[in-house]
């Protein structure tokens, strides 16, 4: 991971940049996530692995929201740094003050006009491109998500089926929020972390209307087996698996061979769906409960995909 800079102006800097413009080198400027996406689309979409396509804002857009001031007066960089100084970590009511202030100062402070100019644009442009309805995911990329001795990982959040420019503008602004929990200003000020050099990049990515979602790991992460992949799967979007809510089905299959080693299968009872404004929880119905959530000529697939990204 590369130094993190701290918060500073640069008036020439992209706000917004396309998956396709993205390589793992610019994790930097917009987070992990980001930057293996652009890698995904850029180096294997044509050996078939289909990833939805989007765009990054990128930290420089989050750091100059905080230094600019719409109406000439303190930057919000300034009032946060006022606020946290001093502030007891321990005392868990006045950090989560703190943080509560935050948080709505960063709600109530508009884009800048640059800013909210180039979001607004390239959604045009993915509403324009996509054939049919067209619901967004918005998930956070924190640039400091990798260091090598704290995870940040799961600390921000993610807005799934958002549609419409207003809702993708403060779905953005919700993930910036995010990131002034009082459990994430904890965590950094454990960690010797300063406030003011953390920032957040955000995914804007076109969600797919799953049946069934999950998460593949492309090693065996119960018992270290490098020959094995093991797939989680549940119905509905992947949020119920990501967030636990969910007992998914647990397949392991043989890498080499491409086959399925084992096919376990859970008593699914909660799934994610889309609702008109979002997504929500509901149970499984029960005629779902135990069936595999996916085929095994799914698995299969899912398999040789996964061979495909981890030799890249």
């Amino acid at each position: 991971m590369s130094e993190i800079s701290p918060l500073t102006s640069n008036d020439q800097a992209d706000y917004v940049i396309p998956f396709t413009g993205l390589r793992m080198k610019d994790v930097p400027s917009v987070g992990g996530k980001n930057a293996s996406l652009g890698e995904m689309i850029s180096q294997l979409q044509e050996k078939g692995v289909r990833v939805p396509g989007g765009f990054a804002t990128t930290a420089q857009a989050y750091r100059d929201f905080l230094s600019h001031s719409a109406s000439g007066g303190e930057t919000l960089a300034k009032r946060i740094e006022k606020r946290l100084a001093g502030v007891d970590v321990s005392d868990v009511r006045a950090l989560a003050d703190a943080g509560a202030d935050i948080r709505q100062w960063i709600v109530d402070t508009p884009f800048q006009p640059r800013l909210e100019a180039e979001l607004l644009d390239h959604y045009r442009k993915m509403v324009k491109a996509s054939v049919g309805e067209l619901s967004v995911a918005v998930r956070s990329s924190a640039t400091a998500e990798d260091l090598q001795d704290a995870s940040f990982a799961g600390q921000q959040e993610t807005y799934l089926n958002i549609q419409g420019e207003n809702e993708v503008l403060d779905a953005v602004k919700r993930c910036w929020v995010s990131l002034w929990t009082a459990r994430a200003i904890a965590y950094r000020v454990k960690n010797g972390i300063k406030q003011e050099i953390v920032a957040l990049a955000v995914v804007v990515q076109k969600l797919a209307f799953s049946d069934a979602s999950g998460v593949m790991f492309t090693l065996n992460p119960i018992n270290g087996r490098r020959s094995e992949m093991i797939v989680n799967a549940a119905w509905g979007l992947g949020e119920s698996v990501v967030s636990s809510l969910v007992t998914p089905d647990t397949i392991v299959t043989d890498k080499s061979a491409v086959r399925i080693v084992s096919y376990e299968v859970a008593n699914k009872e909660i799934m994610t769906v889309r609702t008109l404004d979002g997504t929500e929880e509901i149970p499984v119905p029960g005629r779902l409960r135990k069936k595999p959530a996916l085929t095994r000529n799914q698995v299969i697939r899912l398999t040789q995909l996964g061979n495909k990204i981890e030799k890249y």
